[in-house]
């Protein structure tokens, strides 16, 4: 494994509502005054509504966000801003990036969780400044010698030694280890507002195989009373997945409850949904219990790519090409193989999940869909007309599009603005958005907030789409995304419900796309268009006619003229088999926009090569229902 290329390249994203070039323009005005963070007192006063699964509200947040806490963020710029600044932007406060500019959200963030790396997790800022205890470590104060002259290169070996090694005078002191992680998980509980603002306690566990990216982060639906008594597993206990699910089961038995999160399978080569385990075994039904236990929810899309779908696996979906990362690992160590992507992609995984479970008896990758930052600057933003880079180096010049991620990486310009999580939860609590991800009634989207709501059922009419409690009504006869549909001889019938967000494009169409697993094995899929905007119809061809393109490339403008703000939709199943256990999820997109390269383009007078992505159709991603006969 190559630890010095992760190190060094790491992942970052850092998007900021700042003006582009120039001075830092007066942050904007938001529409919510959060008041003082960190207030104890609204946590004391809190008293939780009583409120029904209908009523469940729509939360906003990021569950992948990087501080200066982290080693490679700190080692490729991220110095001054910390978890409190980065608790302090998503709760719409003006805070100042690393490269000099006033950043606020637009909107704040309903909820948050800070997961920085759990190797060497606080290290370096400790160092220093000068801890004491990690200087007397012998590694400590050679990694501090080497911080000290800008030694970027032999910081990244020191640490590539230490994690590959298994020598335990390598790792961080436990006193020292131990009190920076209890310092994360106060420190989010002074964040942390019931009812007003979330501040999950969480980290991410970063095992990298011969350069393959097995990240996962860890979330906590417990505060700093139980969650500052454990250590954060690391790659230096282990790099295999399952080793670290056993460390989430032995948190339960301390009474802290927790899950994983696994991200970027793109750049994994096939490991991250790979048919055997990283000891060569073949999957069998222990593993896949552990891994849908522990794994509810994956992170669909990020700054490192998208994904959902690859065309090589997806030929007929005309948008499955999106933000598409596929040329080799994460550290570029070796080239993607055509092999690769069917283990790779969160569509083909589902469909393979159906297949395991028919082998196995349990479905290792049944899971739901979230999008997240994966920000390595502390700041969570996702906007495509005021991008700030991902990392501080890729902040706005006329040739950040064109450097390559911390020099080794892909190209700046294939960086996304993606990706928020949306949670459906009676309250803006650490309890009710935790059980809502272990129950999948979430969904991610590429950054905009569309609204969407996801039904199915076998009692539902097409009426039904109309009703002003529609919600309520789906709730009562049927399940929301995330769940299991019941067997019964009728086709199932969903609702879906979209809406554009209001500072964004139009809504193109909602798309149900449906996986399934024949008698003889075999796994298929097909989508279906189930809403359009204006009025278009499918044609003959099973296919419906382009929204239109609005998009003016010279100026960054787009026109809200097409498309609809809000569509909806009641749909059967024409294909059903009841004896074929099958999987539906939604993808909702918007009409096309100009994408951040394009606002780069036009504001610097550059002249792009055709290759770079001008354009972005976002889109929402909703948890799958699943049909089990």
């Amino acid at each position: 494994m190559n630890y010095r290329n992760w190190f060094l390249a790491g992942s970052a994203i850092l998007l900021a509502s700042v003006s582009v070039g120039g001075a830092p323009s007066a942050p904007a005005q938001t529409d919510d005054d959060r008041g003082e963070t960190g207030t104890s007192d609204m946590a004391r006063s809190y008293s939780p509504p009583l409120r029904e699964p209908s009523e469940n509200m729509l939360l906003w947040g990021d569950l992948h966000l990087h501080t200066n806490q982290s080693p490679d963020a700190f080692l490729n710029g991220t110095r001054s801003v910390s978890p409190e600044d980065a608790y302090r932007f998503a709760l719409g406060e003006v805070v100042k990036a690393d490269g000099g500019r006033s950043a606020k959200l637009r909107r704040p963030l309903d909820f948050i969780a800070i997961t920085d790396h759990s190797e060497y997790l606080g290290v370096f800022p400790k160092l220093v400044a000068g801890n004491q205890a990690l200087l007397s470590w012998p590694l400590g104060r050679q990694m501090a010698e080497f911080l000290e002259r800008g030694d970027k290169q032999g910081v990244a070996q020191a640490f590539d030694r230490a994690i590959t090694s298994g020598d335990a005078s390598l790792r961080p002191p436990d006193e020292s280890a131990r009190s920076i992680w209890a310092e994360v998980s106060e420190r989010a509980d002074r964040f942390n507002q019931p009812g007003r603002f979330t501040a999950l306690v969480g980290y991410e566990w970063t095992t990298t195989i011969s350069g393959d990216n097995l990240h996962r982060v860890v979330i906590f639906r417990d505060g700093a009373d139980k969650t500052s008594a454990i250590r954060p597993f690391t790659a230096q206990d282990s790099q295999d997945p399952e080793d670290l699910w056993n460390a989430l089961a032995g948190y339960g038995k301390q009474g802290i409850s927790a899950l994983a999160i696994a991200h970027n399978g793109n750049v994994s080569n096939g490991r991250m949904f790979a048919p055997t385990r990283l000891n060569g075994q073949p999957l069998n039904a222990r593993y896949a219990e552990m891994r849908s236990r522990w794994e509810p929810v994956y992170e669909v899309t990020q700054v490192k790519g998208d994904g959902e779908a690859h065309p090589a696996l997806s030929p007929t979906d005309e948008f499955a090409d999106f933000e598409t990362w596929d040329t080799g690992n994460i550290a570029l160590t070796r080239k993607k193989a055509p092999w690769m992507l069917k283990y790779e992609y969160a569509r083909s995984a589902l469909r393979e999940g159906l297949r395991h479970e028919r082998a196995t008896g349990a479905n290792p990758f049944k899971f739901g869909m979230i999008g997240s930052t994966d920000s390595h600057t502390g700041l969570a933003t996702t906007a495509e007309d005021n991008f700030f880079g991902k990392f501080v180096e890729s902040e706005p010049s006329p040739d950040r599009w064109k450097e390559a991620m911390y020099g080794i990486l892909q190209q700046s310009w294939e960086l996304g603005a993606s990706g928020l999580t949306a949670v459906w939860a009676p309250e803006n609590t650490r309890e009710a958005i935790f059980d809502a991800l272990r129950r999948r009634e979430v969904y991610g989207t590429t950054g905009s907030r569309i609204r969407l709501r996801f039904f199915g059922g076998y009692d539902f009419e097409k009426r039904d789409i109309d009703r002003p409690d529609y919600a309520r009504y789906a709730y009562s006869r049927g399940v929301p995304m995330g769940s299991d549909l019941g067997r019964s001889g009728n086709a199932p019938a969903f609702l879906v419900h979209a809406v554009r967000d209001p500072d964004s494009a139009n809504l193109d169409r909602v798309q149900i796309i449906k996986g399934w697993l024949d008698a003889n094995g075999q796994t298929h899929e097909k989508i279906y268009d189930v809403a359009l905007s204006d009025g278009r119809h499918v044609g003959p061809d099973g296919k419906a006619p382009p929204v239109g393109d609005t998009v003016d490339l010279a100026n960054a403008t787009y026109e809200n003229s097409i498309g609809d703000p809000e569509l909806a939709a009641f749909w059967s199943d024409p294909d059903f088999d009841p004896a074929q256990p099958a999987f539906y999820y939604v993808r909702v997109l918007e009409i096309p926009r100009p994408r951040w390269t394009a606002y780069d383009a036009a504001f610097f007078g550059l002249t792009i090569p055709g290759n770079v992505r001008m354009k972005v159709q976002d889109r929402a991603y909703s948890s799958p229902i699943w049909y089990r006969p």
